[in-house]
């Protein structure tokens, strides 16, 4: 309960400071109203969806819920920032001024507010809170197919040009629209790739969450197939259960609906794929994440079935596996595929050129492709999204990748 009146009390003064912003453009009685209106209804709206909720009650009306603080909260910190600057310099102005003019009765030692203060800080603030309100409009499926072309020299000649599409994080649970999800899934078929990989994340805690979507999935093809790896959340952790039966129940119906679906689920395992009398091997791994993430994967069990000289794609949803097992491991591990970190589903990215998110602070490989000792990576920043209901300028990604024989892509 302490927590809640202090964060309350957070909240509060930020919209008091925020709040001189507004009123320093405007005084009229009815748009001061109306501030104050929204901003209670605001934090009273997500008071009542989040006081004494369970992580696995979490849902949509949690998620607009705190979608829309965010949408406000961000921009008041904004205004907050750039009018303490202001204060930095009014009050030992104000200060100065009373103890070299005295305490005389009449002086106001005090500066005024600057308008033009104030609306540059309201007019910076319009930026995120557009930006947030179109990422929760249409960002989070605002879908988007990368491509990449990565060389090897020793990738095998029958698989020169031989195209793969990865998706990841689909977290369906979190979906609202089944028609952009349909229309995703038309996407990733257009692509025309020889295999579907699948990095993990399909459901937030509960394979149920999956089943109205088993049908438009099912449309997924590709001449090699589809193959699979479970998420950190795929295993139903972040739920209490009523008994560990209910949860192991629970991710063998999940495993269930992938196979509906026709992906084959790999669980510390390995395949090959075969092309005009030669292959390359693919290897899933459950899942394996640094910080207290489960750590099930184990890449010994799943190559002892292949041999060290085979080309080797990996299929791992956390890229803190590549970074703390993989580009060490005696195999050398030609492309790894990962997600998990969704980007943040926040940041500001221009292709080719710049790319930043707060997630960078946590993992050092988050976003898009990276090498290591002659090894590869591809972190996709997800389909579906997760918590907040939206993304905002790090967009739902279908990779396509083409494997190319020729001097390594670095």
């Amino acid at each position: 309960m302490l927590r809640w009146i202090i964060f309350l009390l957070i909240l509060i003064a930020v919209d008091v400071y925020a709040f001189q912003a507004f009123r320093t453009i405007s005084k009229n009685v009815w748009l001061s109203v109306l501030y104050w209106g929204i901003a209670l209804l605001v934090i009273g709206n997500f008071v009542y969806q989040y006081y004494g909720i369970n992580r696995g009650d979490f849902g949509n009306p949690q998620a607009y819920a705190f979608a829309f603080l965010i949408a406000f909260l961000v921009p008041k910190m904004i205004i907050l920032g750039l009018m303490f600057a202001e204060d930095i310099f009014r009050v030992p102005q104000a200060l100065f001024r009373y103890f070299t003019e005295g305490s005389n009765t009449g002086i106001k030692y005090m500066p005024s507010r600057r308008t033009f203060i104030s609306k540059i800080a309201l007019g910076i603030a319009a930026i995120p809170f557009g930006a947030i309100l179109y990422g929760v409009y249409k960002g989070k499926y605002n879908f988007k197919v990368l491509n990449y072309t990565l060389t090897f020299k020793d990738l095998p000649d029958a698989f020169d040009g031989y195209k793969l599409t990865q998706i990841s994080d689909v977290h369906s649970g979190s979906f609202d629209n089944i028609d952009k999800v349909s229309y995703a899934i038309d996407l990733i078929n257009e692509q025309k790739s020889d295999v579907i990989l699948f990095t993990g994340d399909m459901v937030n805690n509960e394979a149920k969450e999956m089943l109205p979507y088993v049908d438009i999935f099912s449309k997924l093809k590709a001449k090699d197939g589809l193959y699979s790896v479970l998420g950190n959340h795929d295993y139903g952790d972040y739920l209490r259960w009523e008994t560990p039966e209910a949860k192991s129940k629970n991710l063998e119906h999940l495993k269930d609906i992938q196979k509906e679906i026709g992906f084959n689920l790999l669980l510390n395992e390995s395949r090959y794929i075969e092309k005009n009398g030669e292959k390359i091997a693919l290897i899933g791994v459950e899942n394996w994440g640094a910080g207290g993430f489960k750590k099930a994967g184990d890449l010994k069990k799943a190559t002892k079935n292949i041999d060290k000289e085979d080309f080797k794609i990996l299929l791992s949803h956390d890229p803190s596996h590549w970074e703390k097992q993989v580009i060490k491991d005696d195999y050398h591990y030609h492309l790894t595929l990962s997600g998990h970190t969704h980007g943040m589903q926040f940041g500001i990215e221009i292709p080719g050129w710049f790319k930043w998110s707060p997630v960078k602070w946590r993992y050092k490989y988050w976003a898009g492709i990276y090498q290591e000792l002659g090894q590869y990576i591809n972190v996709n920043r997800g389909f579906g999204y997760l918590g907040f209901p939206g993304r905002v300028g790090i967009w739902p990604e279908i990779t396509v990748i083409e494997l190319k024989k020729g001097s390594d892509s670095a």
